[in-house]
């Protein structure tokens, strides 16, 4: 009896060991993704991640070989949740429109359930959003938009090909990068809009964004055709 009791509590002990490196791998992660999202990659050292954490920067080498590797880790964590969520929202629109999809319509699935992800997943969800919006543009971040977006971004023009029959190839991808400009701007969050409006609009009213963005970016898909 003793000798299972003795097997019990060790068993419980390496459980809660593996849970507090789990709890510290995400203070890490959280950490880094604030940090990446306010300055960037080349903004942010090893150093930075251990100061916000409140550890020391040799801890971080035992979870993360260095800060490319941690970047991508930061990077990949939340990618599947929102890719897969915006891929099941681009199928689900296709399979219901038929042989009658619209651009609003496809605009709103691709869209939509991703600002619902940022603004209802709280803080975090919205430095993740910010984070993506910092590093899109760079070359740390567009291998990271290759592997994990490029296909959800397929999957759109392939429903706007159909949306728009007459439309080339280069005005849909034109259009598209004209929206994913928009988009990125928006996740962002400077506050700019909050000091331009005086007030009137927020960055983080991702409700307000939600309601007017597909029906403004569609226009200018429209707009596209001589």
């Amino acid at each position: 009896m003793s000798a299972m009791l003795e097997g019990s509590t060790e068993k419980r002990r390496r459980r809660s060991k593996a849970e507090q490196r789990a709890e510290s791998l995400e203070q890490i992660l959280d950490a880094a993704e604030y940090l990446f999202s306010k300055n960037g990659f080349y903004g942010v050292t090893l150093r930075d991640v251990a100061e916000r954490v409140g550890i020391h920067t040799t801890l971080l080498h035992y979870y993360f070989e260095d800060k490319r590797n941690l970047f991508d880790a930061v990077f990949e964590r939340r990618a599947g949740v929102t890719c897969g969520r915006r891929m099941a929202a681009l199928e689900k629109y296709e399979a219901e429109a038929g042989d009658h999809p619209t651009v609003e319509g496809a605009l709103h699935a691709f869209l939509d359930t991703d600002l619902d992800l940022y603004f209802e997943g709280g803080e975090l969800w919205m430095n993740y959003a910010a984070f993506v919006a910092r590093v899109s543009n760079t070359p740390e971040g567009a291998m990271m938009m290759k592997v994990h977006f490029d296909p959800v971004v397929l999957k759109l023009i392939s429903i706007l090909r159909r949306a728009l029959p007459g439309y080339s190839d280069e005005d849909l991808f034109w259009g598209y990068n004209f929206v994913t400009g928009a988009l990125m701007n928006t996740l962002g969050r400077t506050g700019r809009i909050d000091r331009l409006s005086g007030g009137v609009c927020h960055s983080d009213d991702f409700p307000a964004v939600k309601k007017r963005i597909a029906k403004f970016m569609a226009a200018g898909f429209l707009a596209l055709k001589e």
